[in-house]
């Protein structure tokens, strides 16, 4: 071929084969990125298929974490025992209720408190006009042979049996609900083998009491913290009564804490109980716990707190509050875990406080009254 024709030869690059070459880069790029992705997505499948297990068990345990909380915020619980750096604060108690903060009780101001009058009588104060005490030393002899009485005795601390709870039978229980002009009551304290005994100017003073706050420690005992924010008026209406045993009176004698002439510690007036009637303290600390409508017999109204902890506001407002803005005759504090007579003997048993058939015996009792067993009982815990 000529030269020429060679030399006439012309090459024609369009634009788009101009382009061509520059854009395998970007495809090379764009492929080791999807293969990277595919990478990373099989060592993600890898991770997940190896930790699994835990993968799902954290979010559980977030949502129990949620759960309690949600549970320690809606329910009160027991009261927490008196701390050294709150003694003698007033800090304001509230609940949570409906999410929302509100005071546990609305009292009145003090100046209000001050000007309170305790309410009249209701006509069922007129209707006995004798009450008759029953002592159980005749039963015990009535009821029980020599030999039967020698084995009750013996085993009297296997068995938690006491003179001090009587022989009353259900019948008799049933006849003391009743109103009458004379009324026929089983009590321990009346009995000379009954045990709970209380010096002659102890029960003169009780019996001096129309309002009484009342607290016990028995076997040792906690501190006994003084009462703080009552008003002015409310400190001559009312009494302050600390039971105690000799064990407590000679622990805290020790620590610096003695009795004065008046029988008293502070805002306190302690009376020491000899011949405790059961070997379990908490069976003794129930005695004024329960039955302090025996033992203040003029009393009016009363109010107990435990030993573990200070009573920090008015008890004249407490009763205003309580039982006499709503026009009731008893309050007590709902249970902090359980919701009925009937799960509280299963706990009873499971935390050996008693034997089961210790508290199938109450139970029974609960039973032949007709307590309802369910978890609310007009709107409130059973």
């Amino acid at each position: 071929m000529p030269s020429s024709a060679i030399r006439s030869i012309s090459i024609t690059v369009s634009d788009d084969d101009g382009a061509a070459a520059p854009a395998a880069a970007p495809r090379r790029a764009r492929a080791g990125r999807r293969k990277a992705a595919r990478s990373l997505g099989q060592r993600s499948v890898r991770l997940v298929a190896r930790w699994w297990p835990i993968l799902l068990l954290l979010p559980a345990i977030a949502l129990l974490l949620f759960e309690a909380s949600r549970l320690r915020a809606s329910s009160p619980g027991p009261p927490r025992p008196v701390s050294i750096s709150s003694l003698g604060r007033l800090d304001p108690t509230t609940r949570l209720v409906h999410g929302v903060r509100e005071p546990c009780l609305k009292f009145l101001d003090p100046k209000s408190i001050e000007n309170l009058v305790f309410p009249g009588g209701t006509k069922i104060d007129s209707v006995v006009k004798r009450i008759i005490y029953k002592s159980d030393d005749n039963d015990y002899d009535t009821y029980h042979s020599e030999a039967n009485s020698t084995y009750l005795l013996q085993h009297a601390e296997a068995t938690r049996f006491n003179l001090f709870t009587g022989f009353q039978t259900l019948a008799d229980r049933e006849e003391s609900f009743k109103v009458n002009e004379t009324v026929n009551v089983h009590c321990g304290f009346y009995s000379d083998n009954g045990g709970f005994k209380i010096s002659d100017i102890d029960i003169k003073y009780m019996k001096s009491c129309k309002v009484v706050v009342s607290t016990c420690a028995f076997g040792g005992g906690d501190d006994l913290y003084q009462p703080i924010g009552m008003v002015n008026s409310s400190v001559g209406k009312v009494c302050y009564v600390a039971f105690w045993d000799e064990v407590t009176l000679s622990t805290q004698e020790s620590e610096g804490k003695v009795i004065d002439d008046n029988g008293m510690i502070g805002r306190w007036r302690i009376i020491v109980v000899r011949s405790l009637p059961f070997v379990d303290q908490r069976l003794n600390g129930k005695i004024p716990k329960m039955l302090s409508h025996r033992l203040f017999p003029e009393a009016r109204y009363s109010l107990w707190v435990d030993s573990k902890y200070q009573f920090r506001r008015d008890p004249i407002g407490v009763l205003e509050a309580l039982l006499w803005r709503t026009n009731s005759t008893f309050a007590i504090s709902e249970h902090g875990a359980r919701s009925n007579i009937y799960d509280e003997g299963k706990a009873i048993v499971q935390k050996h406080k008693a034997t089961p058939e210790e508290v199938e015996v109450q139970l029974t009792h609960y039973r032949q009254d007709r307590m309802p067993d369910e978890k609310r009982l007009h709107r409130s815990k059973g």
